[in-house]
């Protein structure tokens, strides 16, 4: 444990220093496939039917490639991608589900029904914990709270002013509240939609 207290102990025994340093590497490890996730939609928006919906994709995915944070209304009007073919649960390739799993921190390397299962469920559990927590109001949380919702859904928090972790999850909320069962694949993707560029996580 003295010698390995990422791996062996939970967060609640890191020292304040560990807590930034491990909590960037995980960060890290996490990020390494959001670029992987970017090129699967732009890969899918192929498949899109629609034109306008296909062209609004692959500018929302050459915003977030070039640098830039797409707004909750850009990420919003996507939502008929994914409730349906080519980006729906359903329709979710392994190799796109591995990424999205090693973006929520979850282990990659399952056969794909149990991934799907799993991305499934933890996703429709966030959007429940998104309700409750939009009833209750950001206003209601401590600054580390707000800094551990919005690392939960895809932010390093560590290193940005509490301001800006209030606004971002309330970005987060919006979307999220804003979606219906069907349109959940959405909400998981929006883990590096909207944090990708956000502000001083682009390190």
């Amino acid at each position: 444990m003295y010698l390995y207290p990422r791996q062996l102990l939970v967060k609640h025994f890191w020292t304040p220093k560990q807590q930034i340093e491990f909590l960037d590497i995980y960060n890290r490890l996490r990020r390494r496939s959001h670029s992987e996730i970017i090129t699967h939609l732009r890969r899918a928006s192929a498949f899109v039917p629609h034109e306008k919906l296909r062209w609004h994709l692959t500018d929302v995915c050459t915003k977030v490639q070039n640098g830039t944070h797409p707004t909750a209304q850009d990420i919003l009007a996507l939502r008929d991608c994914f409730s349906t073919h080519p980006l729906g649960f359903s329709q979710l390739q392994a190799s796109h589900m591995r990424a999205l799993s090693q973006a929520m921190l979850l282990t990659p390397y399952l056969p794909s029904p149990l991934l799907r299962w799993r991305l499934r469920s933890h996703t429709a559990v966030l959007h429940q914990l998104d309700r409750a927590l939009a009833k209750l109001g950001i206003g209601q949380l401590t600054a580390q709270e707000v800094r551990s919702a919005c690392y939960l859904r895809g932010l390093n928090s560590t290193h940005i002013a509490d301001d800006r972790c209030r606004t971002w999850l309330g970005e987060w909320l919006h979307i999220s509240c804003s979606l219906k069962e069907p349109e959940l694949s959405l909400l998981l993707h929006n883990v590096v939609l909207l944090s990708t560029n956000y502000l001083e996580t682009r390190r």
